[in-house]
């Protein structure tokens, strides 16, 4: 089987911005400048654009865990950061989630790229992906789930600032109709 990358999802046209470039702008223009993740190829491009932009301090992370604790540090010593994860990412962040981020009501925005749905062929990742939002539901954090390039921009500006005002964790996942996901190739 080999593994082919879709670069666009098919709803974009050439003369609309990228879901990566809209939730790069959307950091900066509400001061995120702190950007911690795990690699993941749907991400990638987004990745690649935050560390292009010398705005942000991007660098990866060994664990989620990690990523939650480094940015919940810097918001106590005033500055904004957000996250990047797969859903089998998030798997591991009830802990901290609940022990950490909730608790001393930490703003963290976490941008989740969906995996185990619309033709997953990894079966773990489809039984994590099941588990994702009925966590966050019995951890009461906002979530929005972002399928179309013209919502983006909205929910994530919006997510963003009620994270900060309400000193509350957001989790946007961006679902593969958005991203374009992962296509595998027979």
């Amino acid at each position: 089987m080999t593994i082919v990358e879709q670069q666009t999802p098919p709803q974009m046209s050439p003369t609309e911005p990228s879901w990566h470039s809209i939730v790069l702008q959307t950091l900066k223009r509400n001061e995120v400048s702190l950007v911690p993740y795990v690699p993941d190829r749907v991400l990638t491009p987004l990745i690649k654009a935050l560390h292009a932009d010398p705005f942000f301090t991007t660098f990866a992370t060994a664990r989620e865990e990690e990523a939650v604790g480094i940015v919940s540090g810097a918001w106590m010593g005033g500055r904004r950061g957000a996250v990047l994860m797969q859903t089998s990412g998030f798997a591991t962040l009830a802990n901290v989630l609940a022990s950490l981020a909730v608790p001393y009501q930490i703003p963290l925005i976490m941008f989740v790229s969906e995996r185990g749905t619309l033709g997953e062929f990894n079966y773990g990742q489809a039984l994590v992906c099941r588990t994702m939002r009925p966590v966050l539901d019995s951890l009461a954090l906002e979530h929005h789930t972002i399928t179309r390039l013209d919502e983006l921009e909205f929910i994530a500006d919006r997510s963003i600032k009620q994270a900060v005002t309400t000193q509350a964790p957001v989790a946007l996942i961006l679902n593969p109709l958005l991203t374009g996901g992962k296509v595998f190739d027979k």
